[in-house]
């Protein structure tokens, strides 16, 4: 009985990890949307914006269900990779299939930008952790 009520805890603790995963990740493809809009001067409008963001939004989504996320949100290989791939190849296809359009450079672009965002806040994410487990 008591290990069942030990579990509890770390269920509870997994999720919150979970949530806050996605959240950040959703927040990072916003500001990489802003980010590009801006130096586009495109400008921000809330149509605008949504219009950018949805289709990396949904690859971030398949991201996440192909890679089933939530197990180890702070996974560099996976979830990471998976989800950053998946971002970046279901966003160009579908600004593709809505006539928003995908030129090289912006592929390139978008590739090493949201690698960074996606993966580099899960390898300051790990190094913190250790640091606390260690220190």
């Amino acid at each position: 009985m008591s290990s069942i009520k030990n579990s509890a805890p770390a269920r509870q603790t997994s999720r919150k990890l979970a949530l806050t995963a996605v959240v950040v990740d959703i927040a990072l493809v916003l500001i990489f949307v802003l980010i590009g809009r801006r130096n586009h001067d495109e400008g921000f409008t809330i149509a605008g914006t949504l219009t950018t963001w949805w289709p990396f939004l949904a690859g971030l989504a398949i991201g996440w269900l192909v890679s089933r996320g939530w197990r180890k949100p702070l996974g560099l290989v996976v979830p990471g990779i998976v989800i950053w791939l998946a971002t970046v190849a279901v966003g160009m296809l579908l600004r593709l299939a809505s006539n928003q359009g995908a030129q090289p450079s912006f592929i390139i672009v978008a590739t090493a930008v949201l690698g960074a965002f996606l993966l580099g806040w899960r390898a300051l994410a790990i190094l913190l952790v250790r640091r606390r487990r260690e220190g």
